[in-house]
């Protein structure tokens, strides 16, 4: 039955990911996220019921727009099979868990990944996170923890304080030239959601993670020295693993250092 409900979320995953793709694209242009009809990016022909499913449509039209002949982004199934992946591991950790209120951390966690999904990808586009995304996240965030994570509520709240000043401390002592108000938004709501002391190996985590990256880029010469990265893909990434494998990162480092 549990493999029932995997696939089931799953392809809810990918329909979730469809609509994501939406908002980034819309974010960029302002255009209405809905009551507005899906259009090529490049052709802006409306697209057929067809063309919108899900990663088998770009399969089957083989990465090109039906009418203009374009090539279509591959961020479209590469969002999608991302989102897809996240709903599937989301559900399996509360269920398997049998955590109190399933239904609200189900709900609750699809949205934040959902959110965490279009701030990393608009991110590392645009160089920007966008507050349309990030504040309703953090409203949402502290309604949820009041309400479902009362007992810890405050060592949340203190820990998304203590993650915002650290972030703007980096702010003003480079000039903004480090870190963007943006990623200290984010650092924020990683507070809220990983509260202590998750939230300090997620941090960790991502400026690990970007210095290698960061490295590893010029060394290939995509990048210089003095070139900007976006950062909020590797706070997510930090987020993400802190919350599904916080507990045994931090376990496997005192075992293996101390």
């Amino acid at each position: 039955m549990i493999y029932i409900y995997l696939i089931l979320v799953f392809i809810f995953g990918l329909l979730i990911g469809s609509f994501l793709n939406v908002v980034i694209f819309r974010l960029e242009t302002e255009e209405k996220i809905v009551n507005d009809r899906s259009k090529c990016l490049h052709c802006k022909h409306i697209l057929s019921w067809k063309d919108l499913f899900p990663v088998l449509s770009y399969i089957f039209l083989k990465g090109r727009c039906r009418y203009c002949q374009k090539k279509i982004s591959f961020q479209y199934p590469l969002v999608e099979l991302i989102t897809a992946s996240f709903f599937v591991l989301i559900f399996s950790h509360f269920f398997l868990e049998a955590e109190k209120y399933f239904i609200e951390n189900i709900i609750f966690y699809l949205f934040i990944i959902s959110v965490l999904i279009i701030v990393a990808v608009f991110d590392l586009r645009h160089y920007i996170i966008p507050d349309k995304v990030i504040y309703p996240a953090i409203i949402v965030a502290i309604f949820f923890d009041w309400l479902f994570l009362n007992s810890v509520f405050i060592d949340h709240l203190l820990a998304a304080i203590v993650s915002f000043g650290f972030f703007l401390m980096i702010i003003i002592l480079t000039k903004g030239q480090g870190m963007g108000g943006g990623d200290a938004k984010l650092a924020f709501l990683m507070g809220l959601l990983l509260g202590w002391p998750l939230v300090i190996l997620a941090i960790l985590l991502a400026f690990i993670l970007g210095s290698i990256i960061g490295v590893a880029l010029i060394f290939m010469k995509k990048k210089k020295a003095k070139s900007m990265i976006p950062f909020g893909p590797f706070l997510v990434l930090g987020t993400v693993l802190s919350f599904f494998y916080g507990e045994e990162i931090v376990r496997w480092y005192f075992e293996f250092f101390l």
